[in-house]
């Protein structure tokens, strides 16, 4: 029975560490001689219904040791965990006694569960006494939380998914929910509701919508503003709400006045008519969504432009209605969740904010001696004030601000300068970790054992089912373990995660009557009771979850009741405002960026899924024809971006997609991964006002060819990658180079101003492997193959004057885990160059989808039948669509 028993499968139900969309994961682990994992969608979670994108489908893919950091590090030597711990402990306690609390501070990420942001946040606010907690939700969605307390009362997110099904419109404000949250999108085409995109550029989501808004970037402020007026003016109010359930909407209307579609059309650059056309659409829709992400948060000015769309929607009376509101999607899996307990630097758990009753209230309830009595600093300041000296320790936990940060290169200089920095994570290299003097081995998905809050305000379970590797802790663990040594050991001493969320829920009920002044939208309190088993088999629910509502909340504000002090909805008058970085005669183009289909921040994860690198594998630039040909720029080319703060290099994909004057970059590369490949590295950290959140979204830049003698693709084994990449530095004509993971091991590319002398390099790669080497050469015109091999394969070598001549790589990376042929010289001959994959699901290139075509093919579905292409996630759906049309008009 025991030998069964280890052999047998084990199914758990947990959910996805991607976006906010929070989509059940079944994860089956099967035991035995060949360890296996799988996953498939939840049918049962609501947020999914089953269905899995192509990254959460690739989820056991990035499972595994590789790349892991599996035991604390303290200044590059492993350590032991009580060692490690006593000297974080007394680095901290030194420093609070020395300089103060506020001279410490934790950063967070929507990557920790709900348990372990919640332990943070007590420990810094409550005990150590600063309210220096502050989150990497603060760079996607501080700006929603602010718009959403000004106006409604609380951070409370109005709508949910049901709602996108039920709409007769969904306006999809600068979100390309088609990649970024693949499952909503799915969920409103099969509505087949109507699609109105506003985006600068268009994108996947375009393609498949009614009406496409291609806007001057930071213009929406202005937009939504003219929707006002025109609503006014077509009678298209609900005057019957805004008498009873709002306040200060004439001088809101006042200030929208001067927005005639004239002028709403001239400054958001689109035609009258199509402005028209749309607000026409939203004023004869009943049940409209609003649908909006980091294109509207991520700018200077981001609270003011979620408020110009929340006014729109309390105009008309599309608020707390089936199929209507106002929509904030969040980009990471556990933002809300941070939200909730204070992961914000100025808020306290529970949605209590630093007045003198809550500071109160919340410090009677922890029996916290030392409360925080004002907000921390927020992130850009944060990083400020450790640049300046005035923090002198920070924890950074599951987030990688080296890379995600603006002035990305700055932050890590003032990493370098600060007397302790320690970082927590499951990733042993990332940007951040190299700055940092303790490293800290953290449990991820698969390992860890708490709860997330989705964008609709659902929590959920995410369940372990797998044993933590090396010496990995919990988060929750890691956090309780500082605070015991520090002498607060009472307070936090948690033995499951079960014990932190019962706390949890019932601070979010105390002194929280419903019906009463000053009541709090976030409520649990019905789940304060669980017990454990309870606990573990918790299905998702919508908070609020208390005895009113014992089940669980689908929307919010039905009864036309809302959290402000006078109990109705407040209108804010919006005067819309430029972006802070503007072009000028040295930085003539705007760029834009955002996330690519297949990848997920900085790819510490997604990374490690070599499909997933199939659709796009490099830091790229796309670029519009005209700015191409006014550069001299060809497609394919690489190319550097600068701005006053950095630079960036990758290769142009010059496309129609881009507006004139305006670029595009992915935000997933870092530096350990590509050279000067960080986004972020080019964006002054200019920020709203209100939630302190940086604008990403247009940055001033320039843009230059680069010039390229020589490409070079190299496949080795892990440990030859290692020290490839710290010779990297050394290669003086290095011009950019990116890498690949691949079974077994890597792939580099490198660009080079100046012809490579191949064996010189191999050989010092090479240099103390103990079998004796076989090397084969393949000399060219244009080109030099070396092959290196013992029993296996320890170097693969090509280079070429034109990157397109490069073998196919996946025919070769295979020979890192296969045994070589019989004739290694085989591998040196000319090779097919790679195809882009568009269905990383089913590896189904363009080539073969533009044959079909050709073939006579004329539909997504036939394409699916026949090659299986969009059968799976349906991620890659929109671009199977363009390529059909983009062949019909080559046919015309």
């Amino acid at each position: 029975m025991a030998l069964i028993e280890r052999f047998r499968a084990q199914k758990t139900c947990t959910t996805c560490p991607y976006c906010g969309v929070g989509c059940g994961v079944a994860a089956t682990h099967k035991r035995g001689v060949n360890e296996e994992i799988s996953v498939e969608g939840d049918a049962q979670h609501p947020a999914n219904l089953g269905r899995l994108c192509v990254k959460g489908s690739a989820l056991a893919e990035t499972l595994g040791e590789r790349g892991r950091l599996l035991r604390p590090r303290l200044h590059g030597r492993e350590h032991d965990w009580d060692s490690a711990m006593d000297y974080m402990a007394r680095k901290f306690a030194r420093t609070i006694a020395e300089h103060g609390p506020d001279s410490v501070a934790f950063y967070l990420s929507g990557q920790l569960l709900t348990e372990d942001y919640y332990v943070a946040n007590k420990l810094m606010k409550g005990f150590i006494g600063s309210g220096n907690v502050d989150t990497n939700s603060r760079l996607c969605m501080s700006s929603a939380v602010a718009a959403y307390k000004r106006s409604l009362g609380a951070d409370a997110v109005p709508c949910c998914y049901e709602d996108l099904e039920e709409a007769d419109l969904v306006v999809l404000v600068g979100s390309n929910a088609a990649w970024t949250h693949p499952i909503l999108f799915q969920r409103m085409q099969a509505a087949q509701t109507k699609l109105v995109v506003i985006d600068p550029r268009a994108s996947a989501t375009s393609e498949m919508a009614d009406l496409h808004l291609p806007i001057t970037p930071g213009s929406d402020g202005a937009l939504f503003n003219g929707l006002l007026r025109f609503l006014s003016e077509e009678n298209a109010l609900d005057r019957e709400f805004i008498a009873n359930h709002t306040e200060h909407f004439e001088e809101t209307l006042q200030t929208a006045g001067e927005w005639t579609p004239e002028k709403t059309a001239e400054r958001c650059g689109v035609a009258v008519a199509d402005l028209q056309a749309f607000f026409t659409l939203f004023a004869r829709s009943e049940r409209t969504v609003s649908f909006y992400s980091q294109g509207i948060n991520q700018s200077s000015s981001g609270t003011d432009k979620n408020n110009a769309i929340i006014n729109c929607h309390l105009a008309t009376g599309r608020i707390g209605k089936p199929g209507s509101g106002p929509f904030s999607i969040t980009g990471q899996p556990n933002a809300m969740g941070g939200r909730e307990v204070g992961g914000l630097a100025n808020m306290l758990a529970a949605h209590m904010n630093f007045e003198a009753e809550e500071i109160d209230r919340v410090g009677r309830f922890w029996r916290a001696g030392n409360m925080a009595q004002g907000p921390g600093l927020k992130a850009v300041d944060l990083f400020r004030a450790v640049e300046r000296g005035e923090i002198k320790a920070i924890w950074i936990m599951a987030t990688n601000p080296a890379v995600s940060m603006p002035d990305a290169a700055r932050i890590g200089r003032a990493l370098e300068k600060c007397p302790l920095v320690v970082v927590s994570d499951c990733v042993a290299d990332t940007d951040t970790a190299r700055c940092a003097d303790l490293l800290l081995p953290a449990t991820t998905w698969g390992e860890k054992n708490g709860t997330v809050t989705n964008s609709e305000r659902r929590i959920s379970r995410q369940r372990r089912f797998l044993a933590p590797p090396g010496e990995a802790r919990h988060d929750w663990q890691i956090i309780c373990d500082l605070a015991q040594r520090l002498g607060y050991g009472e307070q936090f001493d948690y033995r499951h995660p079960a014990e932190i969320f019962r706390e949890h829920a019932a601070l979010s009920g105390f002194e929280n009557q419903p019906g009463t002044p000053g009541q709090r939208a976030f409520d649990i309190s019905a789940l304060a009771d669980i017990s454990e088993r309870e606990y573990d088999q918790l299905q998702p629910v919508q908070w609020p979850v208390n005895n009113a509502n014992p089940g669980g909340s689908r929307r919010l504000f039905a009864d036309g009741r809302f959290f402000t002090d006078s109990g109705r909805a407040q209108f804010l008058p919006v005067e819309p405002l430029a972006p802070q970085q503007q072009r000028s005669g040295d930085y003539p183009l705007w760029l834009n960026s955002g996330r690519m289909r297949d990848q997920w921040h900085t790819m510490t994860r997604t990374g490690r899924a070599r499909k997933l690198l199939d659709h796009s594998e490099m830091p790229q630039v796309q670029i519009h024809p005209t700015d191409a040909r006014d550069c001299a720029i060809d497609d394919g080319q690489l190319v550097e971006l600068a701005s006053a703060r950095g630079r960036l290099r990758g290769r142009a994909q010059i496309t129609a997609a881009q507006k004139q004057g305006e670029l595009f970059a992915p935000i997933h590369w870092s530096e350990s991964l590509a050279g000067d490949s960080r986004v972020s590295a080019l964006a002054e950290p200019a920020i709203d006002p209100h939630s302190g959140q940086p604008e990403f979204k247009q940055v001033a830049v320039r843009l230059r060819p680069l010039s390229v003698h020589s490409y070079l693709c190299l496949i080795c084994p892990s440990e030859t990658a290692t020290r490839f990449q710290s010779l990297l530095p050394e290669i003086e004509s290095l011009v950019h180079w990116y890498r690949v993971p691949c079974d077994g091991g890597y792939r580099y590319e490198l660009a080079l101003s100046e012809p490579p002398d191949c064996r010189p390099l191999a050989q010092q790669l090479l240099e103390g492997i103990g079998e004796p080497l076989r090397w084969q050469q393949l000399q060219l015109p244009a080109d030099q193959r070396w092959l290196v091999y013992t029993d296996a394969l320890q170097l693969l070598l090509f280079s070429a004057t034109d990157w397109r001549q490069l073998p196919d790589r996946h025919a070769l990376e295979q020979w890192l885990t296969d045994p070589l042929p019989d004739n290694p010289a085989l591998l040196l001959q000319k090779i097919t160059p790679a195809a882009q994959m568009v269905c990383s699901c089913m590896q189904v290139s363009r080539d073969q989808i533009e044959t079909a075509i050709a073939e006579g093919t004329d539909s997504v579905e036939a394409l699916g039948e026949q090659l299986g292409c969009g059968t799976n996630c349906g991620s890659c759906k929109p671009e199977i669509a363009s390529i059909l049309r983009a062949q019909a008009r080559s046919v015309a």
